[in-house]
């Protein structure tokens, strides 16, 4: 028995779903170069793959399909130029002694036009009620530690400095995540792109 369309509709726009909007690296090259040091360093952590690499710049968490329709809206709203980008240190949140996220940083001028970009997705959503709980910080997160071990921050010190790559950030993209046993599955809802 197929159910009506208008109970399918109703339950979609219901239903959560995870969301956060973001900027993705795309060269091949950096990617690369990335998913090299997350070997070279070694670490016993849980690597993001590189299909998955992006700059969150405002998490929603799980909203509603007619919250995300309203996202969406909002989103399309927004206008900027294409970032350059270049991979240039390591570094780890909280601290690279004891550290949750193994993250990549990027220069100072294309960190300042990420920043300049987070704040306008927020001007775009504080109308719909989501507020950032914390303040972006540029960083591609490589890896989530799950469980402490010693020599990380001995790992990271030879990396504090280092060329991976560029990368020209031309979309930001509205996204959801599904979360599996083989890792998140991202899927684009929205993507607008630099002018």
């Amino acid at each position: 028995m197929k159910l009506p369309e208008i109970i399918i509709d109703h339950w979609i726009r219901i239903l959560l779903m995870r969301t956060f909007v973001a900027v993705e690296v795309c060269n091949q090259g950096t990617l690369n170069s990335i998913v090299k040091l997350q070997s070279d360093l070694a670490i016993k952590a849980s690597p993001v793959s590189r299909q998955n690499m992006h700059f969150t710049l405002f998490f929603l968490g799980e909203i509603t399909g007619d919250a995300a329709y309203d996202v969406k809206t909002a989103l399309s709203g927004i206008s900027f130029k294409p970032i350059r980008v270049s991979f240039t240190h390591l570094g780890a949140f909280p601290n690279s002694k004891f550290p949750r996220v193994v993250w990549v940083g990027v220069d100072e001028v294309a960190a300042a036009r990420l920043v300049e970009l987070a704040i306008q997705v927020e001007q775009k959503l504080a109308p719909l009620g989501f507020r950032q709980d914390k303040q972006f910080r540029p960083h591609l997160t490589i890896f989530r530690v799950r469980n402490r071990e010693d020599g990380i921050s001995d790992k990271m010190a030879r990396y504090s400095k280092v060329s991976l790559g560029e990368d020209v950030i031309s979309e930001l993209k509205f996204k959801q995540s599904v979360l599996t046993s083989n890792g998140p599955i991202y899927s684009d809802l929205l993507v607008v792109k630099a002018q």
